[in-house]
């Protein structure tokens, strides 16, 4: 049985420190039963810790997420900020959890985050453990609120009920960025064997060193974020009603206590949906971005109840999915682009009627990914403010709004695509519960003038330009297939670092490909936006006002794309603005995918 014996050498080292009896007895019997494949699978290599921290799902091995890679994890990071911070010891960090949880691995978010807990106090270092269940965006704002080093978060947010997450921010309240990543992988390297405390903890109860922020924290951000409510006397009165769910992850009664701070009266939950459970038993996956599916019972309540505005949070409540009930009876589920162009048009609007300096807009930003609507982008031209664009990831939009705030910036508003916003400066990273109150302030104060979330967003589009979007993707199982994808594209007919004039009828203007650092635009053909080889991303510009970007994802084996059509205002055509942009994705499948030369699965609809 020589195949056995990398995974098995592993496996009976692992069983030296496991002390968790599910966990060790799982791995005892393969040992028994000589599973090859299975060992391989649980021992071939562990989990990567990236600027995302890690995520796998839960059980024995060091791929997947237990006890023992969370002592491990977490020893490494331990040694890693004592290495970056002087005062750690009296600084200290914040850890959160989720309500993930694992029967037959004996692994939760809430055993992960005392086990980390344990580890740190065991050297000394003040811990500040949540003693319940808190949304993501509690983690950096606990951070910056109370000055701490750094803050950790047990979570897999909306991914499949067996997976579990390690997410890391740092002293500033962002995710973060290269080189920690190296830094803290490269400690979890030499940091493997427990130390003497991991175990144990009932460490924590009697220590001083630990601290309970979640009365003070829940009291202090709900304060922090009435800081954005600025119709509170529209929002007493209003007659518009709200459904909101929580898709039994942790945002209901943070939801209900942000729709109290802004003086609502609680809006409808889901019954089914807002205890928190995760076996996440009403839907097939827990994430409100996959539209219709996840809403099927939010919808069914709104009709039970009359209410117009339904608000979906993800399990960990960081992200927001908005539906308005339509004229026609129909329900329309606004995209990660559209609330974000209403988000951003409401924010933009209600610190200008608050200001009565005109040159402080000369120092107003906002941000965006760079595969998100540059709705933003329009809207700041013709009013006067800036526009950044950053790579893809709240890390990068949390870190530079940090840096311009340093400055004596105002940063007023960060959304991505995928249902992330990040509405107040309290939190730099997208916050699904102060995005959910904004959200209905903005339908409360719309319906006083009779206009629907619907017809505000053509309103915004008109003033502003039409900006319409479609994003997709291929699957593909073979790196070898992607990297030619790409490289044919950067080496166009045969022709060195040459890419496509023009796609079908369509003329490309402009080039940027972040994986070589290649833009056409700037005038020494560097790019501007930090660069990554390990990763694919070229943006193409088209003559027309189309701009589309084709990237792998870090995570899954997808090649996406993410096209946009950029109308300057006046341009209302809006079914031939969308046959145009329909036209372009057919081009952008048919001539830079090859679907059928590279053998491409094309997403399900």
């Amino acid at each position: 049985m020589a195949e056995v014996q990398p995974g098995r050498a592993a496996a009976e080292h692992w069983l030296r420190w496991d002390k968790n009896p599910k966990t060790s007895e799982t791995v005892k019997h393969l040992l028994d039963e000589e599973n090859a494949d299975e060992l391989h699978t649980r021992f071939g290599s562990r989990m990567e810790f990236g600027t995302a921290g890690l995520r796998a799902v839960m059980g024995a091995g060091i791929s997947q997420m237990n006890d023992l890679t969370i002592i491990q994890t977490t020893q490494g990071f331990c040694r890693y900020l004592e290495k970056n911070f002087s005062d750690l010891n009296k600084r200290g960090i914040v850890i959160g959890f989720d309500a993930r949880a694992h029967p037959s691995s004996g692994g939760s978010s809430k055993r992960f985050a005392r086990l980390a807990a344990t580890t740190f106090i065991s050297q000394g270092i003040p811990v500040y453990l949540f003693s319940k269940i808190t949304p993501t965006p509690f983690v950096p704002y606990t951070i910056t609120h109370l000055k701490l080093c750094a803050g950790i978060m047990i979570t897999a947010s909306h991914n499949p009920k067996q997976d579990n997450g390690y997410k890391v921010y740092w002293e500033n309240g962002a995710q973060i960025i290269s080189p920690h990543d190296k830094g803290i992988s490269e400690a979890i390297e030499e940091n493997q064997e427990p130390w003497p405390e991991a175990w144990n903890d009932s460490l924590i109860e009697n220590s001083s060193l630990h601290h309970d922020p979640y009365a003070t924290i829940k009291k202090d951000y709900f304060k922090d974020i009435q800081k954005l409510c600025f119709h509170r006397n529209i929002n007493k009165e209003t007659n518009l009603k709200f459904v909101h769910t929580s898709v039994h992850g942790v945002g209901h009664e943070f939801v209900q206590l942000a729709f109290e701070a802004f003086g609502f009266k609680p809006p409808f939950a889901v019954p089914e949906q807002k205890e928190p459970d995760p076996e996440f038993p009403t839907v097939k996956y827990p994430n409100p971005e996959e539209g219709k599916g996840v809403l099927t019972l939010s919808f069914a309540l709104a009709e039970k109840e009359g209410a117009k505005i339904i608000l979906a949070n993800d399990p960990d409540a960081d992200r927001l999915a908005v539906a308005e009930k339509q004229e026609s009876g129909e329900w329309k589920v606004f995209s990660g682009n559209e609330t974000g162009a209403l988000l951003g048009w409401w924010i933009f609007t209600c610190w200008k009627n608050q200001k009565q300096d005109p040159s402080a807009i000369k120092d107003v930003y906002m941000l965006s990914s760079t595969v998100s609507s540059k709705i933003l982008r329009a809207i700041a031209l013709k009013e006067g403010f800036h526009f950044e664009e950053t790579l893809t990831g709240f890390k990068w939009m949390g870190n530079r709004a940090k840096q311009l705030m340093d400055q004596g910036k105002t940063v007023l508003f960060a959304f991505e695509e995928a249902i992330g916003y990040m509405c107040s400066p309290a939190v730099l990273d997208k916050d699904g519960v102060s995005a959910a109150v904004i959200a209905a302030e903005m339908s409360s104060f719309l319906a006083t003038k009779n206009l629907s979330l619907s017809q505000q967003l053509k309103a915004v589009y008109e003033e502003y330009g039409f900006h319409i979007t479609k994003a997709s993707y291929f699957i593909c199982h073979d790196p070898k297939t992607i990297e030619e994808l790409f490289e044919n594209l950067r080496n166009h007919d045969g022709k060195k670092n040459t890419y496509p004039k023009s796609c079908g009828r369509f003329k490309v203007s402009g080039v940027r490909d972040l994986t070589t650092g290649h833009d056409s635009s700037q005038p020494d053909k560097k790019a501007i936006l930090p660069t990554s080889k390990s990763s694919q991303m070229i943006t193409f510009t088209f003559a027309n006002g189309g701009v589309a970007t084709m990237r792998t994802s870090g995570t899954e084996p997808k090649i996406k794309y993410y096209a946009e059509l950029c109308a300057p205002p006046g341009n209302s055509d809006l079914e031939q603005l969308k046959k145009e942009l329909e036209e372009l994705v057919n081009a952008i499948e048919k001539h830079f995918f090859q679907p059928e030369k590279n053998k491409l699965q094309a997403k399900a609809e």
